[in-house]
């Protein structure tokens, strides 16, 4: 079968570490949201508008990183746009986007995931 460029590619977690103190991150969410009182949030994914933080979990710690609060599977809150465009792999866990960060640009950190309270429990 032919590979394609856009294919997720495929290995093992081990089979790389970020340079220096870079931080691999999946699990971030672009959805457009509805706040509990009923404003739509647009995705914001690449536009102006609509501008926030974003939740992401930590999939990979760079060697370099000395901070011993970063590590693989906690969540942290990236400033807004701080991150790179992604990247698709499949790995044991499944398939996923994973977005390099820079460790200077976490606003917060948090060993759960975290309940965006702008959200609700409305569908599009």
């Amino acid at each position: 079968m032919k590979k394609l460029a856009f294919d997720a590619h495929k290995f093992n977690k081990d089979q790389f570490q970020p340079i220096g103190e870079h931080i691999m991150v999946c699990d971030m969410t672009f959805d457009e949201r509805i706040t509990h009182g009923g404003i739509l949030l647009l995705d914001d994914d690449m536009k102006s508008s609509g501008i926030r933080p974003r939740w992401a979990r930590i999939y990979k710690v760079g060697a370099a990183n000395t901070d011993e609060e970063i590590v693989e599977g906690k969540w942290i809150l990236i400033s807004h746009g701080r991150w790179t465009r992604g990247f698709d792999i499949e790995d044991e866990e499944g398939r996923k986007t994973l977005r390099k960060v820079d460790p200077d640009d976490i606003l917060l950190i948090s060993d759960e995931p975290v309940n965006d309270s702008t959200m609700s429990d409305k569908v599009f």
